[in-house]
């Protein structure tokens, strides 16, 4: 089992953040790269506050970036192919690395391990983990923890347990208020006896964030390891006050098991698990945030609850066929009745590599209108569909390619919030029309390399200097890259990977 990033090292855990892969979660083409900017700006802020390269205004007082809107690089992407979306953030690296230049200092990386390691009534499986040397990325060692130690260990929960609760919280990650993470580490009494005081690292984090949010204290960037981590220390908060609530219960056979904001709850009484929900609920609201009503399930049957739907069904319905367009049908069907699931994108991923040394495909408009409804009403799948379209395109004559796209581009304009998917879409046009044009800044950015992408105007010149001179995309990977996505770009696993295994 992958290590959790708990075990390192105050300066492995600041080599560990300090990389691309953890300053963003989210898919991007391979051509996005901040390794070099991250590594420059981390160099140059070493032993220095970040306020120490603040500017200053005509009166001659420093900057605060509080008062600066698009602080952030923000990412609204379609959620479920209709009006619903998700927010994901660049968080600007001035304020990335300087939070994790604090947060992995010796004593403050001593004391956030020291608490996430305490011991309370709920298991908590969901601190980031370090991918081992057989996974590419730490999405793929991710997805393997949440099915041997939540999936696995939930079906084993039925030998001693009858019932099972599940329930998550209410976007977390938007509701999370950003000075409970002081009281989280420090308790709420000496977080405010000691408020606005930097000296406390929970009001350290609380200032970054809110610095990077236009001063707003709810709500944290969704899209980085590191987030994943700070949210952790707010919920490992709720644990604590939940477990102190539950010392109270007279009947204390349960088990509870938390990821992220997802909680399962094993009982023999159901009313048991339903006190335990209540006093959940309390918890949650005394920090602002709530659980899903509409996600809470009560169930006797813990072996088909412990296991997500799509899965379920993917195991009983799964007869891959030899014959692509057939193959590609039957995972529409799996897209049409599990919209969005992760089984979705791993069969795509699959699908991918059954045909990426294939040259040749019959009814390759129809192959390409299936996987184009897949994606228009699938947002998490963006970047597999658009391999995969840009494997069968590949195929089409030049006319025919630009054709294709612009209809495909027609298609998705009913929908908004689709930047990622036009980020993608771009890869796909580079290399036969690397002059197209898209919207985004960071699109713009690919072919304009003066662009600017996060707002730096409250940094002194010296350090905007740093920001402007580092680009963000890679030219040398442009060049050399096919005119379709490769297996590495889309896939998270070295190789093909049995979830069920």
């Amino acid at each position: 089992m992958a290590k959790n990033i708990l075990k390192l090292t105050n300066e492995e855990a600041k080599e560990f953040f300090l990389t691309e892969e953890r300053y963003f979660t989210f898919d991007l083409p391979q051509y996005f790269t901040f390794n070099k900017l991250i590594k420059k700006l981390s160099k140059k802020l070493e032993g220095k506050n970040l306020t120490d390269f603040y500017s200053q205004d005509k009166d001659g007082k420093k900057n605060d970036p509080k008062n600066f809107e698009d602080v952030n690089y923000k990412l609204f992407s379609n959620k479920n192919g209709e009006y619903s979306w998700r927010l994901f953030q660049l968080i600007h690296p001035a304020i990335y690395v300087s939070l994790v230049h604090n947060i992995t200092e010796e004593k403050n990386w001593d004391e956030i391990v020291k608490k996430l390691n305490e011991n309370t009534k709920i298991e908590c499986v969901s601190i980031p983990v370090v991918k081992s040397k057989n996974q590419k990325s730490e999405k793929g060692e991710q997805i393997l923890t949440w099915w041997k130690e939540v999936e696995q260990k939930s079906i084993s929960m039925s030998l001693e347990y009858s019932y099972i609760f599940l329930t998550d919280i209410v976007d977390c990650y938007g509701s999370i208020y950003t000075h409970s993470i002081s009281w989280a580490l420090h308790t709420k009494k000496v977080s405010k006896t000691k408020r606005g005081r930097n000296e406390l690292l929970g009001n350290f984090i609380d200032n970054d964030l809110r610095s990077m949010s236009y001063g707003q204290t709810n709500g944290i960037p969704q899209g980085s390891i590191l987030m994943d981590l700070i949210a952790e220390i707010v919920l490992k908060y709720a644990d604590i006050e939940l477990s102190s609530k539950l010392e109270n219960l007279e009947d204390k056979d349960f088990k509870i098991i938390r990821y992220r904001d997802d909680y399962r709850i094993f009982v023999n009484n159901p009313e048991i698990g339903k006190q335990i929900v209540k006093e959940l609920s309390l918890v949650l609201a005394e920090l602002g945030m709530k659980i899903n009503s509409e996600k809470t399930v009560f169930s006797n049957d813990i072996i088909n609850s412990s296991i997500k739907e799509d899965k379920l069904f993917w195991l009983t319905y799964n007869s891959q066929n030899s014959d692509i367009e057939k193959h590609l049908l039957i995972i529409k069907n799996l897209s049409d009745k599990y919209k969005n699931s992760g089984i979705l994108v791993k069969e795509l991923q699959d699908f991918y590599q059954k045909i990426y040394k294939q040259t040749n495909f019959r009814n390759i408009k129809v192959l390409i209108s299936i996987i184009t409804d897949i994606a228009f009403n699938n947002p998490r799948t963006y970047p597999i569909s658009a391999s995969i379209l840009g494997k069968f395109i590949s195929t089409l004559k030049k006319e025919d390619k630009k054709d294709t796209i612009e209809k495909i581009e027609k298609k998705f304009k009913k929908l908004p919030n689709t930047e990622i998917l036009d980020l993608w879409l771009q890869r796909l046009t580079l290399k036969f029309d690397p002059k197209k044009e898209y919207q985004s800044k960071l699109a713009k950015k690919v072919i304009d390399d003066s662009q600017e992408i996060w707002n730096s105007k409250w940094l002194n010149k010296d350090i905007r200097k740093v920001i402007k001179e580092t680009t963000i995309v890679d030219n040398e990977k442009i060049e050399k890259m096919d005119e379709y996505p490769n297996i590495d770009e889309v896939s998270m696993f070295f190789s093909k990977t049995n979830y069920f295994n």
